[in-house]
């Protein structure tokens, strides 16, 4: 019989909840950009439902600016203080982790007085002075890996963080260039990711874009691409694969989403994104993300 021999990662403490090897799986979520209240309140009950069922952690995602746009013209959200308010009312209704995006160096102290988790987007990745003033603020980090980016040179964006006093670092894929127009999933590159030894979050609806594949224009916005139907397959294979925890956008009306249109989930569809994930973690209870090579004896 084979017998498997797993390296395992550090944990990371995210609010409550542990994030790593042998915990459950968690599910950030939440919409793109903060909106009205309404929307990212049917998201959260549709969560806080699902993952209280399950027993999974989770945490609340919304981004209170979104600072790489396709055009001047899309909505970018209410901004800091209306978005952090908004953040800090689905803390408390909901006892719940919250975690956003941090553009700027600047941000980092104020965002960190309400947040539980900050957030690196995957363009800002590499910018020195923006991983060291979040890790200054203590609190755990989560670092988008750059679509431009192999997963070893994750390492040096981690430990500008770590370095600087971070609280721990989460690693997120979400997709690498190919060609124009188009991302991929490298799923032997997941598994270098992870040997790199932090937990690993799998961005299961920005991996769906077509960036640059816009649509609109003289009528609107120009808007990035995507194919959201190939979200849950995604995400199976990636829980399947052993990661920490899942990211996923929703919206309880995907059309009418003020950003990321084309590739956010509707309630119903993270709903079951969740509940597959869940069943196949179930499933490999207590394997992680492979972090070297399985040692077959």
């Amino acid at each position: 019989m084979a017998c498997y021999c797993v390296l395992m990662a550090s944990t990371l403490a995210i609010g409550q909840h542990q994030v790593g090897p042998g915990a459950d799986l968690l599910i950030i979520a939440g919409p793109c950009v903060l909106e009205e209240d309404a929307v990212q309140d049917a998201v959260a009950v549709m969560l806080a439902r699902v993952c209280g069922e399950l027993g999974l952690p989770w945490v609340f995602k919304g981004s209170f600016d979104k600072a790489n746009r396709t055009s001047l013209a899309s909505h970018r959200g209410p901004g800091l203080q209306a978005g952090l308010a908004a953040l800090a009312a689905i803390q408390q209704r909901f006892d719940v982790p919250v975690t956003t995006d941090v553009h700027e160096p600047g941000q980092a102290a104020a965002i960190a007085e309400v947040v539980d988790l900050l957030q690196i987007p995957a363009f800002l990745c590499r910018q020195t002075a923006l991983l060291e003033a979040c890790g200054k603020t203590g609190l755990p980090v989560n670092i988008k890996k750059g679509q431009f980016l192999a997963p070893a040179d994750m390492r040096h964006a981690a430990e500008k963080a770590i370095q600087a006093g971070a609280g721990g670092i989460m690693l997120t894929e979400r997709g690498t260039f190919f060609g124009y127009q188009r991302l991929v999933n490298d799923f032997i590159g997941l598994g270098d990711l992870a040997s790199l030894g932090w937990p690993v979050c799998f961005d299961v609806t920005h991996s769906t874009q077509l960036p640059g594949a816009g649509s609109g224009g003289q009528n609107g916005p120009v808007q990035t691409a995507g194919r959201p139907e190939r979200a849950p397959l995604l995400a199976r294979a990636a829980t399947a694969a052993g990661v920490d925890a899942l990211f996923i956008e929703v919206h309880p009306d995907p059309t009418s989403a003020k950003s990321d249109a084309a590739t956010v989930q509707s309630i119903e569809q993270a709903e079951t994104i969740i509940r597959q994930a869940h069943a196949i973690r179930a499933a490999l209870k207590g394997t992680s993300i492979n972090h070297d090579a399985a040692v077959t004896t």
